[in-house]
């Protein structure tokens, strides 16, 4: 049964439901493109089920993301004026098919040989971050953690004190100087060595006023899955009545979806023998890459999903698991900066590819991702999830006593509320 436009409000907490629903999306620079696709297909069957108002934020408990999956979470979770979703789903590729050739100008003539390349990195990051700092600003305003409507989860690291900062909803109340704006944070996370510089603020909280000195969260977790499920299993640790009925270690409960921003990892281009020759230069840039990034963010995310999926595994709960990333990325297509119109329609395109592949999971043995058996096609695993999704909204809707009652007696349905 359809709802009502006016039904859909807030999710209601974990404890009136039988899952814990987790969104994460990993860095990638201009790759957000990929995942983006994939979120504005999922959030379209949340809207046949629900009602063409339902967003994302209505379905996930929390939301992750690092670097450019953090610029998105921020965008899926800020308010507008009504206090709704300010974007879509949808509207997340249009800004980045818009904005990204801006952030990442790319140089023509003398300027783009090699030679130059290296000087200027020798010089400072590729890009000043100038129009990304303007746009961000623009679009999400003066906005603060503490008022996303959901919970959001955003690593990134600070390079004075060498330690992770994670900027999470559940933690505002114990340390209030993570309140900062949503901008400062999507800029703070978007900051990728060599590419963008760091990004310093101050923020006050409860009287206090903290320093922040920080870069990409992609050097602690590019894939911030884990970090999401730290998040929650400090609340149930902490006997937080939002997560009355859950105890520790209940991963069968939560609900994932982990999206990755694809890698280039099937075409293998570097080997020992060529890197045992390289130098300082060479790892900072080689065949049109900056290796020494490629490699830090592709095994955090890697070593991530190693994790999650040994433990979904073992706890024959796989199926409350979804991990969709593409490894066959080649040439340009894997570059994080490469903002030319060709490049980008062509991860508008791998994206759209992506929903039609397979679901795969990790083999542990070799790390290359394999179908799996019986899983049907990603874009089929997604409607599968949106009607988990639309199933535990609803069932919290109607044990909760904070919903509205006509809203309640509205919307009965038939409830299978086993998990």
């Amino acid at each position: 049964m359809e709802r009502a436009k006016s039904s859909v409000e807030q999710i209601q907490p974990p404890t009136y439901g039988n899952l814990v629903t987790i969104l994460s999306i990993d860095g990638g620079g201009i790759r957000g493109i990929i995942p983006a696709t994939i979120l504005a297909f999922l959030e379209s069957k949340l809207q046949e089920l629900d009602g063409e108002d339902a967003r994302l934020a209505d379905y996930f408990d929390v939301i992750a993301g690092t670097n450019t999956g953090g610029l998105v979470t921020a965008m899926l979770a800020a308010p507008d004026k009504n206090n709704r979703p300010a974007f879509a789903a949808k509207d997340i590729k249009p800004f980045y098919l818009d904005h990204c050739p801006k952030i990442f100008p790319q140089r023509g003539g003398v300027c783009a040989t090699v030679v130059a390349k290296v000087i200027r990195s020798l010089g400072g990051p590729k890009y000043d971050g100038r129009y990304l700092h303007w746009i961000v600003g623009e679009k999400l305003g003066e906005t603060r953690l503490q008022q996303t409507l959901t919970n959001v989860v955003i690593p990134t690291f600070d390079i004075k004190t060498l330690q992770p900062t994670i900027f999470s909803s559940y933690q505002i109340k114990r340390n209030p100087c993570l309140n900062a704006r949503l901008a400062d944070i999507c800029i703070s996370t978007s900051a990728a060595p060599t590419y963008l510089p760091a990004h310093h603020f101050k923020n006050q909280g409860a009287g206090k006023e903290r320093e922040f000195n920080l870069i990409d969260g992609g050097v602690a977790a590019n894939n911030p899955t884990l970090v999401a499920m730290n998040q929650i299993t400090k609340q149930i640790m902490d006997e937080n009545p939002d997560f009355y009925a859950l105890k520790p270690l209940e991963i069968r409960r939560f609900l994932i979806i982990s999206l990755g921003t694809g890698t280039p990892k099937n075409e293998q281009k570097f080997t020992a023998q060529v890197a045992a020759k390289w130098g300082l230069l060479d790892w900072l840039s080689h065949g049109g890459s900056t290796p020494l990034v490629d490699v830090f963010t592709q095994s955090s995310a890697d070593m991530v999903d190693f994790h999650v999926a040994t433990v979904t595994q073992a706890l024959q709960c796989e199926d409350h698991y979804l991990r969709i990333q593409d490894d066959t990325l080649t040439g340009t297509d894997s570059s994080v900066d490469i903002a030319t119109a060709e490049n980008l329609r062509k991860l508008e395109q791998i994206g759209e590819r992506l929903l039609k592949k397979p679901v795969s999971r990790v083999n542990l043995e070799t790390g290359q991702f394999e179908p799996a058996e019986n899983g049907g096609t990603n874009e089929e695993a997604l409607v599968r999830f949106a009607n988990l999704l639309s199933h535990e909204r609803r069932l919290r809707d109607m044990r909760s006593p904070h919903t509205n009652k006509a809203l309640r007696s509205g919307a009965v349905v038939k409830l299978d509320v086993s998990v």
